[in-house]
């Protein structure tokens, strides 16, 4: 398996568990604090959360097939830094917390530059000396 492989797999596993554990199957207590800091009410909240997780799990199988388009992967670096920013904007403590959102997402943005420098590398024409 190639380096680019497992970065596929294990973003794509990033997206469709972070989209079903904590919001899908059953509403994580700091991720009703996160959603909840926004100002919606309970209900807008709990619907935003589900909405959340749904989204997240649809982006988790289009990176999964799609992982070699370039728009694809600048979006999911777009994404991952302005997850990073909400949280860091709406509960900067969570930032300093054990398996926080730094150590999550960071590493995740570093996966996808390697997908993406890998892809520009294969694309480069192959010259003969």
């Amino acid at each position: 398996m190639t380096a680019v492989q497992i970065a596929r797999f294990i973003i794509t596993f990033a997206w469709l568990y972070h989209g079903l554990a904590p919001k899908l199957i059953q509403i994580a207590p700091l991720e009703q604090l996160m959603s909840g800091s926004i100002g919606f009410g309970n209900e807008l909240t709990y619907t935003f959360i589900k909405m959340a997780g749904i989204s997240e799990v649809i982006w988790g199988v289009i990176f999964f097939f799609f992982y070699k388009v370039r728009v694809v992967l600048l979006l999911n670096i777009i994404a991952l830094v302005g997850l990073l920013l909400a949280v860091a904007a709406l509960q900067p403590q969570l930032l300093i917390e054990a398996f926080n959102p730094v150590t999550t997402n960071i590493p995740l943005i570093a996966f996808t530059v390697i997908i993406l420098s890998s892809n520009s590398n294969s694309e480069q024409p192959i010259t003969k000396p």
